[in-house]
């Protein structure tokens, strides 16, 4: 019974669509109730001169009088309600009118092109993109993504007939459909140009049901970019949809529906309302609380090392080495230790005991796949995935680049693939040779591997136009736009340039019967990183050129350093560490890490602090609930297992309905015991304790979550209901009246800076408050970020202001 009434709960957004219902439901019952008020004032007003006409003689003096008077005002009152009623009738009658007129107008405005070329796309910028390609006999609309979908108040998919999906069209879309329909029975030829990936494909089949098209036509065109040549050759080459893409997405599509549908509202009885489950996010949320485990688990272990810094004989540079140990590595795990070494080390010579050198090769790295894009522009550009893949979008889709017109700047970014067509490489080499010489070039042309689990369906991620560099078309591009498409041109021209070469250089340095060693390298040949070098998560210690040496020399000693250390615990995630790991165990595809890091952060599981990820005490009591009762669904393994049968279904190799059947029979049956495991069962989300009293009881207020991020509130509610916003002193003091400066939030989250002292002073400003005081009146320094950025001195009647890197 359990599981039945969990099968008919409505997710959050169902309820809320499900109350808008009720709402105007609620307003048409007020307004009938209107009218039924104003008829029967209407017919009291007829009969009620006869009833007082019969009572007046037997009412007393006084009571006649507030006869009279109550006489007088019901007219007024009738004949208010009968006009309000008949306002409403009326408004009611003009409003569906209005309607029919617009509908009737809407159809006879829409422009159709009889017997010619109709090309369905995704976006509007796309379409006018391709417009510009295609020309006359050709209209260009787009379906604004998905035209049809799984219905959001219910399931929608019946378990026990194959797992048979009800699509319904998406609300809001009916004017849409209405348009589509009407240009698609005036064409002669409809073509379902939608994105290249399991998603587009499914528009177009999707379009093809609704617009009762052949499934069987050969009407499917694809663009893996939107230029000249990309259109002409995806016009050139049409096909069938291909029902194995179409298939892949809706056992995705389903599979996670069937997760979120059946677990949500087990997880609302349990932990709180609002909450939901997800196939790809409860496992990143598992990632997330796994690694803070383990650095709470983490015993800090302290160990020390030795660092010379030695001069050569006729060098005045500083050699700098470290201790290495005896005849093995030594390790140090206390002062105590250290300085014994050091007391052996006093007045013994530092001689060169072997040199070796060689020549070290670097490769650059090769071009962008939707992955590796999303983890460098977090790393160097400080994107958030969702940014990225929005300024991505926009570059794929088109630009009205300046003497060009709109045009598509990248190819399509959703892709695991390492592909590079001919034609791109020999525009490449082109670019390359006449920027920076044919040394640049590598013998041969570079051909990178796709990893064993990518579709390869299409290029990597690489400029369309490889010869427009960024700067040509900053003029033209957002300030996203063009640093995205800066780090994907520089990406790609580097990954066919030449091998860059080192000389290489390591020292072993004799100290009595102690080893030190020193490492160095110098650059012989720039190749590639005269352009770019990839971004690393954890930067080397690689030292630069050493001076020459050579066997038998002796140095001297300028400095010895004891250093302590302590070991570290695991760093927690970031957003590109955390894409990376998802990719490497196979969790997700290209398309769903942005979404998925979207959604863990909106329903509170797991906040960012700077730019790592911490989860929150919700994701952590909601891991620990899906790790105690859906182990399969948090399980790194089986996610990614679950991937690999669902990529069968794509390639040709499994049924997409078998591979239903062996995730949801076992599911249903963890799910019919997760109740009866849980049955009377609540599990309690602990709050965070802050160090302020509420000033109106006394007790240690806690820190909740709300629309507008966390405040803290008094534990006592409902007796006490006081709540504060979050505070945080920062840096220097008001440059009006010295006091604190406090850092707030604005309701849309963006971060100012105002005067503790308020509403008695109202100082506010957008910059940074620093530690550094103006060196003319020593007030408080601000620093001013972007183009105009400066550090200057806000102090009334001082000047003084200097640029951010002086």
């Amino acid at each position: 019974m359990a599981t039945k009434k969990a099968d008919e709960k409505l997710t959050a957004t169902a309820q809320a669509e499900e109350a808008a219902e009720a709402v105007d439901t609620a307003a048409n019952t007020k307004a009938a109730k209107t009218a039924k008020a104003a008829k029967s004032t209407k017919a009291t007003a007829k009969k009620e001169p006869v009833k007082k006409a019969a009572t007046k003689k037997a009412a007393v003096k006084p009571a006649a009088k507030k006869a009279d008077k109550d006489t007088e005002k019901a007219p007024a009152k009738k004949k208010a309600a009968a006009k309000t009623a008949a306002k409403t009738t009326k408004a009611a009658k003009t409003s569906t009118a209005k309607k029919t007129a617009k509908a009737k107008k809407s159809e006879d405005d829409i422009d159709v092109l009889v017997d010619g070329n109709l090309v369905i796309v995704e976006s509007p910028a796309k379409a006018k993109t391709i417009m510009k390609y295609l020309g006359p006999g050709f209209d260009v609309i787009a379906s604004m993504g998905h035209i049809r979908d799984l219905p959001k108040s219910k399931l929608g998919v019946d378990v026990d007939n194959n797992f048979e999906p009800q699509y319904i069209p998406i609300k809001g879309k009916e004017e849409l459909v209405r348009i589509l329909k009407k240009k698609a029975k005036a064409s002669k030829t409809v073509y379902l140009a939608t994105d290249p990936d399991r998603e587009g494909e499914a528009i177009s089949w999707h379009l093809a049901h609704l617009l009762d098209l052949d499934l069987n036509a050969v009407n499917r065109i694809t663009f893996n970019e939107i230029t000249k040549t990309g259109v002409r050759y995806g016009m050139d080459h049409p096909r069938t949809i291909d029902i194995d893409l179409v298939n892949a997405q809706q056992a995705r599509r389903i599979l996670d529906r069937i997760v979120g549908y059946k677990i949500s509202p087990f997880l609302w009885r349990k932990i709180k309302r609002g909450l939901s489950a997800g196939r790809v996010q409860s496992v990143a949320v598992r990632l997330i609380v796994d690694r803070e485990n383990e650095i709470r688990a983490f015993i800090t272990e302290e160990y020390w090392s030795i660092d010379a810094k030695l001069l050569g004989k006729e060098s005045t540079k500083q050699i700098p080495a470290k201790l290495y140990g005896k005849d093995k590595k030594l390790d140090i795990k206390t002062g105590e230790e250290a300085n014994a070494i050091l007391e052996e080390l006093k007045g013994v010579k530092y001689l060169v005991e072997n040199v070796k050198k060689s020549v070290r090769k670097k490769s650059p790295a090769p071009p962008f796949t939707t992955s590796t894009m999303q983890q460098e522009a977090s790393r160097k550009l400080g994107f958030q995935a969702r940014r990225t893949m929005k300024a991505a979008q926009e570059l794929y889709e088109g630009i009205d680049v300046k003497d060009m017109g709109a045009v598509g700047l990248i190819t399509y970014m959703r892709t695991d693939s390492l592909r590079i067509s001919e034609e791109a490489q020999q525009q490449a080499e082109e670019f390359i040779t006449g920027k920076y010489g044919k040394d640049y070039l590598p013998q041969a042309r570079r051909q990178y591997k796709s990893k064993n689990n990518s579709q390869d369906a299409h290029e990597a991620v690489r400029p369309t136009m490889p010869s427009l560099t960024p700067d040509e078309a900053k003029e033209s591009l957002s300030s996203d736009q063009y640093k995205l498409y800066k780090l994907i041109w520089e990406r790609f021209i580097a990954s066919q340039m030449a091998t860059a070469l080192l000389d290489t250089v390591a020292v072993d340095i004799r100290a009595g019967e102690y080893l030190f060693k020193a490492s160095g390298y110098s650059v012989k040949f720039d190749g590639f990183t005269v352009l770019y070098e990839e971004g690393k998560d954890e930067e080397s210690e690689e030292g630069g050129a050493l001076p020459a040496m050579e066997i038998g020399d002796e140095l001297s000693l300028k400095e010895l350093l004891p250093n302590q250390h302590f070991t570290q615990p695991p760093a927690r995630f970031t957003e590109a560490s955390l894409i990376k790991t998802l990719e490497e165990n196979g969790i997700g595809r290209p398309s769903t890490y942005a979404p998925t890091i979207t959604t863990i952060l909106a329903r509170n599981y797991v906040e960012r602090d700077a730019k790592v990820l911490k989860p929150t005490p919700l994701g952590e009591v909601t891991t620990q609930l899906m790790e105690e009762q859906f182990k399969n669904i948090v399980d790194v393994t089986f996610t990614a297992n679950m991937e690999h049968d669902l990529d069968s279904v794509e390639t040709g190799d499994a049924d997409w309905v078998k591979t239903l059947h062996k995730f949801y029979d076992d599911f249903a049956a963890t799910l019919e015991n997760a109740e009866k495991n849980m049955d009377g069962t609540r599990m309690k989300v602990p709050e965070e304790e802050s160090d302020v009293d509420c000033e109106l009881c006394g007790r240690r207020m806690v820190i909740k979550s709300g629309r507008f991020g966390k405040f803290l509130a008094c534990p006592g509610f409902p007796e006490c209901k006081n709540t504060k916003k979050i505070v945080q002193e920062t840096e220097g003091n008001c440059p009006k009246c010295g006091s604190k400066m406090l850092a707030k939030k604005s309701q849309k989250g963006r971060v100012f800076y105002g005067c503790s002292g308020y509403p008695n002073c109202d100082f506010i400003t957008w910059d940074l408050p620093l530690k550094e005081n103006c060196p003319d009146c020593d007030a408080t320094l601000f620093k001013k970020t972007g183009k105009m950025g400066k550090i200057y001195c806000a102090k009334e009647n001082c000047d003084y202001e200097r640029g951010l890197k002086d």
